[in-house]
C-alpha cells in the first residue's frame, strides 16, 4: 500500500461549550489543511517518492443519545428522531461558527448530553485545503513515470458528494453513526468552490437572506438602494460586496476598494452585509430552471434563514394587468431538472411565515390593504417550464393543463427555486410581476417594457427586501417550518 504521512490523530473529547466545541473543529482543520498545503508544496517543488500519500481528515461532530427524551414539539431542528449516535463531517468551521453554535447549543440543551469533537476518517481531497483564494497551481511535479497527483494526495470523490442525505436515500453500513447534519464537508466543499466559480465573490460574503432574479434591472436598482442605505449608515448594514469582492463600505464618503473580475461571472452576486450575515443576498441567476437549479444546489449549503424569488411572469388571466403582482402559493412543475431528486408527485407547499410577509411587504409598500390590496395582487398558482418559446407550438394542450391547474402566471425559474427550497429544507417564497400576457396579445416588446421596468422594478425590489426584513426579525426556530422536515430527519437545520 505504501507509506502514507498523516498527522497525529485527535480523538473525540467531549464538549458542552458550544464556543469551546467550535474552537476544537477550528483548531483541527487548520492544522489538517495546513499539513495537506505543506505536502503540496514539497510535491510541486521537489515530488515524493513513489506510493508515499499525504492524508488529513476532516473534523466531526458526535452525539451519543441512549434513550428517547421528549422534546418541545414546536421544535423543527434542534434534536435527533431516535436513540443512537449521530456524526457529521465539518469543513471550514470558521466559515460556519454562528450556524454551528446555534446547532450545537441546541443538542445539549434538548438531550442533556455532550457532543463530542474529534477528527473523522474521512481525508480532505487536496483541492479542497486551499480556501479563501487559494488555488492549486496547474503546474506541478511529474515524474518520467507519469505519476499522477491522485497517486499522492486525496482528490475530490463523488462517492461521497452527493445529496443521499437530503433526498432521503442514504443508507448507511452497519454500526456507521447516522447523518447529524444535511451535508457531508465533502459535499460543502464541492459547493464553496463552484459559488465562487458561478458568482465571483467569496463564500463568506454571502448572507442569510437571498433574493434570486433574472434581470440586470433588479440587480442595478439593489446596488444603487445599497449604496444609498450605506451612505446613510441605515438599517445596520455594514457593507456592499459586489462580483470580484469588490467592498463598498458604510460611510458617506466611502469608496469602493478591489477590482471587478477581467470576465462577467455566470450569476453575479451582490452582498449587503450586517452582522452575523443577517444582511441580504441578490444573485441575478439568468433565465431557465437549469440556471436556478445549480446556484440553489450550491447557496443552500450556507445553510440561509430564507431566498425567495423576484422576477417577471406571464399573466394568465385577462383580469390581471401588466405591474400587477402574483404570490405563489402552489407551482406546476414542468421545469424537468429536479425531476430524479424530488419526484413530481411530492407537493411543494407555500410557508405560512413567507407568505405572511410577502402580503404585508405589498402592503407596506404600496400603501394598500385588505380587499384593496386585490387590485395589484392575486394570490395563486405559478406554473414553471423550461420552454422560453413555448407560445410558438399549438397552445391547445399546454392552455388545458395551464387552465386544469389554475395556474395564473407562468415563467421558467420559480417552482425550481421553491422545489429546491423544499428539498434542501430552505424556507422560500415567490413574488412575480406581470410583464406581459401572451395569450390575450400583450407581448413584451421593447419601448413597452422599457417603461414598465422604469416604473415597477424599484417597488418590486423593495417590496422584496421589506419581506425580508420582516423575516429577519422573527426567531430562526419560527421562520424555519415543521412542513419542511421529514420523519426522518436530521438534527441540524
Amino acid at each position: 500500500m505504501g507509506l502514507v504521512s498523516q498527522p497525529p490523530l485527535i480523538p473525540f473529547t467531549r464538549y458542552t461549550d458550544p464556543e469551546a466545541a467550535v474552537r476544537r473543529l477550528t483548531e483541527i482543520y487548520a492544522r489538517n489543511t495546513a499539513f495537506i498545503r505543506k505536502g503540496f508544496e514539497h510535491y510541486a517543488s521537489n515530488g515524493l517518492p513513489p506510493r508515499h500519500r499525504v492524508r488529513a481528515c476532516y473534523p466531526a461532530i458526535r452525539i451519543r443519545v441512549d434513550t428517547w427524551q421528549e422534546v418541545d414539539s414546536r421544535l423543527s431542528y434542534g434534536h435527533v428522531v431516535e436513540p443512537g449516535t449521530y456524526m457529521t463531517t465539518i469543513t471550514q468551521p470558521a466559515l460556519f461558527e454562528g450556524y454551528l453554535k446555534e446547532q450545537i447549543a441546541l443538542l445539549v440543551r434538548n438531550h442533556g448530553v455532550p457532543v463530542e469533537i474529534g477528527e473523522s476518517d474521512l481525508p480532505i481531497p487536496l483541492h479542497f485545503s486551499f480556501t479563501g483564494g487559494d488555488y492549486v497551481e496547474a503546474v506541478y511535479h511529474e515524474d518520467t513515470r507519469g505519476k499522477a497527483l491522485r497517486d499522492h494526495f486525496d482528490v475530490p470523490n463523488l462517492a461521497v458528494t452527493d445529496d443521499a442525505i437530503v433526498n432521503g436515500t442514504w443508507r448507511g453500513r452497519p454500526g456507521e453513526p447516522q447523518p447529524l447534519a444535511p451535508f457531508t464537508a465533502p459535499r460543502i466543499d464541492y459547493s464553496l468552490h463552484r459559488l465562487q466559480h458561478y458568482t465571483a465573490t467569496a463564500p463568506e460574503h454571502f448572507q442569510s437572506f437571498v433574493v434570486f432574479t433574472n434581470y440586470q434591472f433588479y440587480v442595478d436598482e439593489f446596488c444603487q438602494w445599497a449604496r444609498d442605505v450605506l451612505a446613510r449608515e441605515e438599517g445596520g448594514y455594514t457593507a456592499l460586496v459586489e462580483p470580484g469582492n469588490v467592498i463598498t463600505r458604510a460611510g458617506a464618503h466611502a469608496k469602493p476598494s478591489g477590482l471587478p473580475p477581467m470576465r462577467a461571472p455566470q450569476m453575479p452576486s451582490y452582498h449587503l452585509m450586517r452582522d452575523g450575515h443577517t444582511g441580504i443576498t441578490l444573485i441575478n441567476i439568468g433565465v431557465g430552471p437549469s440556471n436556478a437549479k445549480t446556484i440553489t444546489d450550491h447557496v443552500a449549503v450556507l445553510r440561509p434563514s430564507a431566498w425567495i424569488m423576484l422576477g417577471h411572469c406571464a399573466g394568465l388571466r385577462t383580469t390581471q394587468r401588466l405591474g400587477d403582482y402574483v404570490l405563489a402559493h402552489g407551482y406546476v412543475r414542468e421545469d424537468h431538472v429536479l425531476d430524479d431528486d424530488l419526484p413530481l408527485w411530492v407537493p411543494v407547499p407555500p410557508l405560512a411565515e413567507i407568505q405572511v410577509a410577502l402580503e404585508q411587504a405589498v402592503a407596506d409598500v404600496a400603501g394598500l390593504s385588505d380587499w384593496e390590496l386585490k387590485r395589484i395582487m392575486r394570490t395563486g398558482t405559478v406554473a414553471s417550464i423550461d420552454n422560453r418559446n413555448w407560445e410558438l407550438r399549438d397552445h391547445r394542450e399546454p392552455v388545458l393543463r395551464l387552465s386544469q391547474s389554475r395556474a395564473i402566471a407562468l415563467d421558467m425559474e420559480s417552482a425550481t427555486i421553491a422545489a429546491n427550497g423544499f428539498r434542501f429544507r430552505v424556507p422560500y417564497g415567490t413574488l412575480l410581476c406581470v410583464s406581459d400576457k401572451p395569450l390575450h396579445g400583450e407581448l413584451k416588446l421593447p419601448g413597452m417594457a422599457s417603461d414598465f421596468y422604469h416604473t415597477q422594478v424599484t417597488r418590486h425590489l423593495r417590496i422584496g427586501i421589506r419581506a425580508l426584513e420582516k423575516l429577519r426579525d422573527m426567531p430562526p426556530e419560527r421562520l424555519h417550518s415543521r412542513k419542511l422536515r421529514s420523519f426522518i430527519e436530521t438534527a441540524f437545520k
